[in-house]
């Protein structure tokens, strides 16, 4: 059944072309990796360019995440808890998140896009904590661009095997962590230092 409806969803995105992925990446019933593979070969398929894929995958990823954002922000963590599975979100992924979010700060939001279990929730202990639209918004769009481009491209090169998506990406996926983790690190200690610097200015 479940099969059937990722089925059913992937002929709609194809009927719509480029605005088929974006809003397939709005809804969130599957995975965001699978609808830009599959626009990856659409791609391949000349049905649409790459360059509408890519466009339009960012579009679509940002969105899907500041819908969970204003979700974190006006129905907080019960709302959550109750209806998140429906958008792919469970408990552990909230409390993995908002152990990231208290830990790291703002920073994390880029960075956690690239790991898995935090990075669909990440976006909730954003919107919990009233974090500043415009600068969730600029930190999502940095982090979803390389990831878009990532899969249309992977999607593109396997053309009627997409479907081999998770194992196609599977080597290249931990560099991606290895790199957000360095982006993290290098964050924290630049936060670290700069409230260091304040401190001692107040003494």
């Amino acid at each position: 059944m479940i099969h059937q409806i990722v089925s059913s969803l992937l002929d709609w995105v194809q009927q719509l072309g480029e605005w088929g992925i974006m809003l397939g990446l709005m809804i969130e019933v599957i995975p965001s990796e699978i609808v830009l593979a599959y626009g990856g070969f659409l791609v391949s398929a000349q049905q649409i360019s790459f360059i509408e894929a890519v466009i339009f995958g960012v579009i679509g990823g940002v969105l899907a995440q500041l819908f969970v954002y204003w979700i974190g922000r006006y129905g907080g963590r019960p709302f959550l808890e109750r209806f998140g599975k429906y958008i792919l979100i469970n408990k552990h992924h909230i409390d993995k998140s908002e152990e990231w979010f208290q830990k790291y700060g703002a920073g994390v939001i880029f960075s956690a896009r690239f790991v898995p279990v935090v990075r669909h929730a990440i976006s909730i202990p954003a919107g919990i904590a009233r974090m500043p639209v415009w600068r969730f918004t600029v930190l999502t769009t940095l982090a979803v661009i390389p990831w878009t481009i990532f899969f249309v491209y992977l999607g593109f090169v396997l053309g009627d095997k997409w479907e081999t998506i998770n194992e196609a990406a599977a080597p290249y996926v931990k560099p991606f962590i290895l790199v957000a983790l360095a982006i993290l690190i290098v964050y924290v200690v630049i936060k670290y230092t700069k409230s260091r610097k304040k401190a001692g200015k107040r003494k």
